[in-house]
């Protein structure tokens, strides 16, 4: 073989090298941006069954939601009748939740919320639910069946959910009693994980 032959083939060599070598950087750096993207969203380990995509139909407006940060604020009127605002829920730990009852994760995950709920109603830990793309009817119907006792707005146009840049459902923000938002959750919660957002605004 001559040495121009065996230069040309080392440098075939050296660029496939090159090339996986490349290539494993690549996914590298994607792996790390996935776990970082996790982390920064507090996302449990959820699968595609756990969690609803939606659409959005309003403007977000105002501050993203960000932990460590004042909750952003919104006024509603409760499938009751009842005008709530979240900044007057100050002085008391909320938990925030978005679902709608056409969401099956959202109605798997309502048991556990209702159980939790009431098993800290007594430390005054306020739930505060947002139902969206469904109308006050839809949502009293629902509650009526299932038994939620807790705060519960109808969120037709999504002009909350948006926002709260809400991507999918079920989604909880845990604020804690000076209005800080603590810990925000993508995806169905079970008992231990909706204890610990609890844990983490309950002092």
């Amino acid at each position: 073989m001559d040495a121009s032959v065996a230069t040309q083939s080392s440098g075939a060599v050296t660029a496939r090298r090159g090339g996986r070598l490349g290539t494993l950087a690549v996914m590298a750096v994607t792996a790390a941006i996935i776990v970082a993207v996790a982390v920064f969203v507090n996302q449990p380990s959820a699968s595609a069954g756990d969690l609803t995509e939606v659409t959005l139909s309003g403007s977000a407006t105002g501050a993203a939601p960000t932990v460590g940060q004042p909750a952003p604020d919104f006024t509603a009127t409760t499938v009751d009748g009842k005008a709530v605002r979240l900044s007057d829920l100050k002085g008391r730990p909320v938990w925030l939740t978005f679902g709608a009852s056409w969401c099956q994760p959202c109605r798997a995950e309502n048991p556990d919320i209702k159980a939790t709920a009431e098993k800290h109603a007594a430390e005054g830990l306020v739930v505060l639910a947002v139902f969206i793309s469904e109308d006050d009817a839809a949502v009293r119907d629902y509650a009526d069946r299932v038994g939620l006792g807790y705060l519960k707005v109808a969120d037709p146009t999504t002009t909350i959910a948006s926002q709260y840049r809400i991507l999918g459902i079920p989604t909880h923000y845990f604020i804690d009693s000076t209005g800080v938002l603590r810990s925000m959750k993508i995806g169905s919660l079970d008992i231990a994980a909706m204890e610990q957002g609890i844990g983490a605004i309950e002092r």
